[in-house]
C-alpha cells in the first residue's frame, strides 16, 4: 500500500496496466494528473488538436495492438468533444477508457462554468460510465474501468472525476497487479450446442462460413482456415472484418455485405449451412433480410454476447462462447465424424465465384484515362503494399470501394468505422494504429470531405513524428450524397460539390510531406516512397467526381 495523490493515483493505475500514451488535450480540471504524468518517464502524454482526435487515436491504438488505451480531456465541451470518437470504440469493441475532469462538487447543479452531465451523454457509448464519489475511490474504479473495458466483448468505459478530488489529500493506493482484479478466459462452448452444430455441418451439401470480428479478437483465423478446408467450405467475412481469415486461401470468396463482394453475396445465398462465427449479422453485413441470409439456411451462431444470439436472424444452433474456443471443439467433433456429403461441385462452385472476383478486380486494374477511377487506384494499391500493411478506411465513397478491392493477408490489419460511419474516423485512428504498431507500415485511405475533418491531427503527426500515409482521393463532392441525390432527386442536387486546397501542398505547411499523383501508373512508386520515407505523408489523388458507389438505401431495399 502506497500513499499517493490523486493525480498520481490516476497515474499508477494506467501503469498497472502497461499504458503507454494518453490521448488527449490540457485541461484545467485535471492538472494534478498531467503533473503526476510529468514524471512518469514510461507513460507519454500525447497532446492532441482537438479531443475528437484523441479519442479516435486511442480507438486506433486499441485496436491495432488488442491493449487498452486511454484518452482525456476537461469537462463541458472537451467531454462533449470525445463523444464521437468513443463512439467508434464502442461500435468497435475497442477496450478505451475515457476521462474527463468535471466541475466541482459544490458547484453541481448550478450551471456552472462547462457544467454538463457528463455520465448521462456517455452512458449510450461505453459499456459503462462512473462518476468518482470520493477520491478514496480512484484505485478501485479505475481498476473496475479495465475490467470491464476489457472483458467480455471488450468496449469504451468513461470515467468522470471532479476537480476538487483531484485536488484532495493523499490516499491509499494498493498495489494490484491486472491479474489479480480482471481475469482473462476463453468462456468455452456448451458441448451439446457443439455437437448438434458439428452434426448440422457434417450433413450440409453447401456450408458457408461467414466471419466476424470475434475470429479476430479471439485469434482464430487459423482455426477457421482448418474447418472450411475439412467442409470444402467457401469462406466470406463481415462487413469491416475482410482480415478475420487470409484472403489469398483458395476457398476466400469475397467480403460479404454493403461495399463488399457481389460474389461473395452470391455465394452465401445459395448455402443450406450458415456457420456465423463472431459476427452478429449485422445491417451493413446483411441488411436484415434475406438476399444473402436465405430464408432457408440453417444458421450456426457462435456470439460472445448472448444478446446477439438470433437477434437478426433465427438460429438452429446459438453458442455463446468465445469464437475461438467454440470453433476448436466444432472443429475436433468434426473430425471425429466419418461421414460426410461429396462437395466437390460445391467446392467448384465457390472458386468459380472467386475466380470472377478475381477476374472483375484484374479488369479495373487495366482502366485507363483522367481523372483516375477509384477502383484503378485500389488496383494500384494492391501491388504496392506490404502484406504486414494496416489499411484504415475512412466513410464515404471513395473508402467504401476498397472494401472489396484491397487484399489482407494478416488478422488486425484493416480498422473500419464498421457501422458507426463517421466521416474524419481514419487519419487519428491512424495514428494511434502506428504508435500501437510502429513496427508495420499504416496507411489511411481518405475522401477529400473527410480527410478536412480532421486535418488538423497533421500537426500532432509532425511534432511527434508519427511516420502514417494518407491518401486522398479528391473528387470535390461529397460523394456518397451526391450519388443519393442523383439516382434519387436526378437534376436536384444540392450541397454536394464542393472545393479543396491541395492536399499535397497543405501537407508541406504542416511540415509533413507532399505528394501529387495524377496517373494511375505512377501510384505504386509514389505510396512506396511515401511509406520508405518514414515520416508523416498525404498523397492526393483526384479521381473521377462521376464514379459514385451504389447508394446504400437502395441496396438496403433492393433496387
Amino acid at each position: 500500500m502506497t500513499r499517493l495523490s490523486p493525480g498520481q493515483s490516476v497515474v499508477e493505475a494506467l501503469r498497472a496496466e502497461g499504458i503507454s500514451y494518453v490521448f488527449g488535450i490540457v485541461g484545467g480540471t485535471f492538472l494534478e494528473i498531467l503533473d503526476a504524468l510529468y514524471d512518469a518517464e514510461d507513460i507519454k502524454f500525447v497532446s492532441t488538436r482537438h479531443e475528437q482526435g484523441a479519442a479516435l487515436m486511442a480507438d486506433g491504438f486499441a485496436r491495432a495492438s488488442g491493449q487498452p488505451a486511454v484518452c482525456i480531456a476537461t469537462n463541458g465541451p472537451g467531454a462533449t468533444n470525445l463523444i464521437t470518437g468513443v463512439y467508434a470504440a464502442h461500435t468497435g469493441h475497442s477496450p478505451v477508457i475515457a476521462i474527463s475532469g468535471a466541475p466541482a462538487r459544490d458547484v453541481v447543479y448550478r450551471d456552472a462554468f462547462q457544467e454538463a452531465d457528463h455520465v448521462s451523454l456517455f452512458r449510450p457509448v461505453t459499456k459503462q460510465a462512473v462518476t468518482v464519489n470520493t477520491s478514496e475511490r480512484i484505485p478501485e474504479l479505475f481498476r473496475h474501468a479495465f475490467r470491464m473495458a476489457m472483458t467480455g466483448k471488450k468496449g469504451p468505459v468513461f470515467i468522470d472525476i471532479p476537480r476538487d478530488l483531484l485536488d484532495g489529500a493523499p490516499i491509499e493506493h494498493p498495489d494490484a497487479p491486472p491479474p489479480s482484479y480482471r481475469v482473462h478466459q476463453r468462456l468455452p462452448a456448451d458441448p451439446e450446442l457443439v455437437a448438434h452444430a458439428a452434426s448440422l455441418l457434417a450433413a450440409a451439401e453447401r456450408p458457408v462460413i461467414v466471419a466476424g470480428g470475434g475470429v479476430i479478437q479471439s485469434g482464430a483465423s487459423e482455426t477457421v482456415v482448418l474447418l472450411a478446408e475439412l467442409l470444402s467450405a467457401p469462406m466470406i467475412t463481415s462487413y469491416g472484418r475482410n482480415d478475420a481469415v487470409p484472403n489469398g486461401h483458395k476457398l476466400y470468396v469475397g467480403p460479404l455485405g454493403r461495399a463488399g463482394a457481389a460474389e461473395a453475396g452470391q455465394v452465401c445465398a445459395r448455402a443450406d449451412v450458415i456457420l456465423a462465427a463472431g459476427t452478429r449479422l449485422s445491417n451493413f453485413t446483411s441488411f436484415y433480410d434475406n438476399r444473402y441470409i436465405s430464408a432457408g439456411a440453417k444458421i450456426i451462431q457462435i456470439e460472445i454476447d448472448e444478446r446477439e444470439l438470433g437477434r437478426n436472424y433465427p438460429v438452429a444452433v446459438g453458442i455463446q462462447a468465445d469464437a475461438g474456443a467454440a470453433l476448436m471443439s466444432i472443429l475436433e467433433d468434426l473430425q471425429s465424424l466419418d461421414t460426410r456429403p461429396d462437395r466437390a461441385a460445391w467446392a467448384a462452385e465457390g472458386a468459380d465465384l472467386r475466380a470472377k472476383r478475381r477476374a472483375r478486380l484484374d479488369n479495373e486494374s487495366t482502366w485507363s484515362g483522367t481523372p483516375i477511377k477509384p477502383q484503378r487506384v485500389y488496383g494500384e494499391l494492391r501491388k504496392a503494399l506490404p502484406p504486414e500493411a494496416i489499411m484504415v478506411l475512412d466513410a464515404g465513397a471513395c473508402p467504401a470501394f476498397g472494401y472489396d478491392r484491397l487484399d489482407f493477408h494478416h488478422p488486425g490489419t484493416l480498422i473500419t468505422p464498421l457501422d458507426f460511419g463517421g466521416l474524419g474516423f481514419a487519419f487519428p485512428e491512424a495514428l494511434g494504429a502506428k504508435l500501437g504498431r510502429p513496427e508495420v507500415p499504416v496507411i489511411a485511405i481518405h475522401g477529400d470531405g473527410g480527410f478536412l475533418f480532421n486535418v488538423q491531427e497533421l500537426e500532432t503527426a509532425v511534432r511527434e513524428g508519427i511516420p502514417v500515409v494518407t491518401i486522398v482521393m479528391n473528387n470535390n463532392v461529397w460523394g456518397s450524397e451526391m450519388a443519393y441525390q442523383q439516382a434519387l432527386y436526378p437534376g436536384r442536387e444540392i450541397g454536394a460539390r464542393i472545393t479543396n486546397p491541395r492536399f499535397d501542398k497543405l501537407a508541406e505547411l504542416f511540415g509533413a510531406r507532399g505528394y501529387y499523383v495524377e496517373r494511375a501508373e505512377d501510384v505504386r512508386d509514389v505510396v512506396t516512397e511515401a511509406i520508405e520515407s518514414n515520416q508523416p505523408a498525404v498523397i492526393e489523388i483526384p479521381v473521377d467526381p462521376d464514379e459514385l458507389p451504389r447508394p446504400a438505401r437502395l441496396v438496403e431495399s433492393g433496387r
